[in-house]
């Protein structure tokens, strides 16, 4: 067995074998146990390469603060603060989803509650989101939601409780690439999740919904457009103060952090506008000092796609290739969960394709062959699979690849899902590790979300680890094993409902203070 002081170490072994957790011991051809070799060596990232690899990501986050345009977007949120954790009252939230389109009536308790898990109370519909609207226009679009917003209204009650001369706050969750020149404002740069909109791109989101709900005088009143990492972390921070970082580690990778404005040279300098004032003092907008905080939603998953730094396999350069965008997400293609179980995938084609594996296994109608058929979970199962017989990892391969596993190839196949899902979880601290060394955050909670973070049973461990390399836990003798990290991985709240309810909660007070 390994221990975690060896790995920080250096990993420095004569075998892959010992790099397994439990060390693989079945006998291998010598081709095979080259290749394997060889896999270890280029999917293993170094303590001193993930350094390397964090000083740049922090010159491209740094560069998306300095102006538009830049690799890293860094886009302005309009979000001033972390909530008090007393933020009360209700509030309506739509979340437009890949899949489902869902609406919900957020109460918030604050203060008044006793635990945590009380502070918010949800009442909630989801509505399936028709295939043939994924393709249609931006009538059909916000004509839909629209429908379903007054619907749940009308059902709920909230048309006797509210007018349009007293409407109810409104959050709207739109995870999408948006930029935001205030927080009630959004406009779409591109569409992603397998939608293609006519009529979007380019324009302000929140003005065509605002339109199709003035058709129908619906008494609500949209008072801002959020993207679901932002609201992770201001849901988590609601209830936990030590909430310093939203992430996203599952589909893709992102994260959301509170950025001092004088670091966001993009924006003019508060006393020239207006955005960046506060409440009012005796008639004057009161200028924000400069250790004043706003939001930023990173969309760090296009880290290095001028391929400066991060290091690339040949299933790497195949996944970009025969991606909708290549050259385009070049960290998330490498950390991800949408590709994990792709890179795994073609790791098997090339070695069967070379007889070291599988060689019995047809080469034309084996689901093998079948880009994207497997994913996070299939991983998780595979590595995870401790049995004398590794009857898990037969059965999965069996199930999704129709390949019937000997005792050696499930052996191999265990190790490549570890090599893989390691290279995964130590990349995905470095986006975490660039944040904190900018803002200068030496503890605190991540909050995180998604299938990777929460559902991989070995992530967060190798995530942790690879942070406490960055930053020099062990050398401070903190960390993995000797007490709890410095910095943690915490489950993110529900950032789309949520979260969205407490952004809107706390931009209705902002308001009043500017009154």
């Amino acid at each position: 067995m390994v221990s975690n002081e060896t790995a920080i170490k250096g990993r420095k072994y004569s075998s892959w074998r010992q790099n397994t957790e439990p060390p693989c011991e079945v006998a291998l051809s010598s081709a095979l146990e080259q290749d394997m070799q060889r896999l270890d060596e280029e999917l293993w990232i170094s303590g001193s390469k993930l350094k390397d690899i964090v000083k740049r990501f922090r010159e491209e986050l740094e560069e998306g603060l300095q102006k538009e345009g830049q690799n890293i977007s860094m886009n302005v949120t309009w979000v001033h603060s972390l909530p008090r954790g007393d933020e009360t009252g209700e509030y309506l939230t739509l979340d437009l989803g890949g899949t489902n389109l869902r609406v919900c009536k957020v109460t918030l308790h604050g203060a008044s509650s006793t635990s945590p898990s009380t502070k918010s109370s949800l009442d909630q519909e989801k509505y399936s989101i028709p295939d043939s609207l994924k393709t249609g226009t931006a009538d059909d679009l916000w004509t839909y939601i629209a429908e379903k917003l007054a619907d749940f209204v009308k059902s709920k009650g909230l048309d006797r409780e509210y007018t349009t001369q007293n409407p109810m706050p409104l959050g709207f969750t739109f995870s999408y690439p948006a930029t935001q020149d205030r927080i009630d404002h959004a406009i779409l740069q591109t569409w992603t999740k397998g939608f293609d909109i006519k009529g979007v791109e380019g324009e302000d989101v929140a003005s065509q919904l605002r339109e199709k709900m003035e058709e129908r005088n619906l008494p609500v009143e949209l008072v801002c457009v959020i993207n679901d990492t932002v609201g992770a972390m201001i849901a988590s921070a609601y209830n936990d103060p030590e909430t310093i970082i939203g992430a996203i580690f599952g589909t893709g990778c992102n994260a959301a952090y509170m950025s001092s404005i004088s670091k966001i040279k993009k924006l003019p300098p508060p006393q020239n506008d207006p955005r960046l004032r506060t409440k009012a003092e005796n008639g004057q907008a009161k200028i924000d000092k400069s250790d004043e905080k706003m939001a930023i939603n990173c969309e760090y998953g296009a880290f290095d796609n001028a391929r400066k730094i991060l290091p690339l396999t040949k299933y790497d350069e195949t996944i970009d290739a025969e991606s909708p965008r290549p050259g385009e997400q070049a960290f998330e293609k490498l950390s991800a969960g949408l590709y994990l179980g792709e890179i795994f995938r073609l790791i098997l084609v090339d070695l069967q394709a070379r007889g070291l594996i599988f060689s019995s296994a047809s080469t034309s109608s084996s689901p093998l062959h079948t880009p994207y058929i497997l994913d996070t979970g299939d991983l998780s199962a595979i590595e995870n699979d401790v049995s004398p017989d590794l009857n898990t990892i037969r059965t999965t391969l069996k199930q999704k690849l129709n390949l019937n596993a000997t005792r050696q190839e499930a052996e191999v196949a265990r190790a490549i899902a570890q090599m893989v899902a390691t290279r995964g979880a130590r990349l995905c601290a470095c986006g975490i590790a660039a944040i904190c060394g900018m803002e200068g955050i030496s503890k605190g909670h991540v909050a995180a979300d998604g299938s990777v973070a929460n559902k991989h049973p070995s992530f967060k461990q190798r995530w942790a680890t690879a942070l406490g390399e960055v930053l020099g836990w062990r050398e401070r003798g903190e960390g993995v094993g000797d007490r709890e990290d410095p910095i943690v991985i915490t489950s993110a709240e529900d950032g789309s409902g949520v979260g969205c309810a407490i952004i809107a909660a706390m931009e209705m007070a902002r308001r009043k203070e500017k009154s």
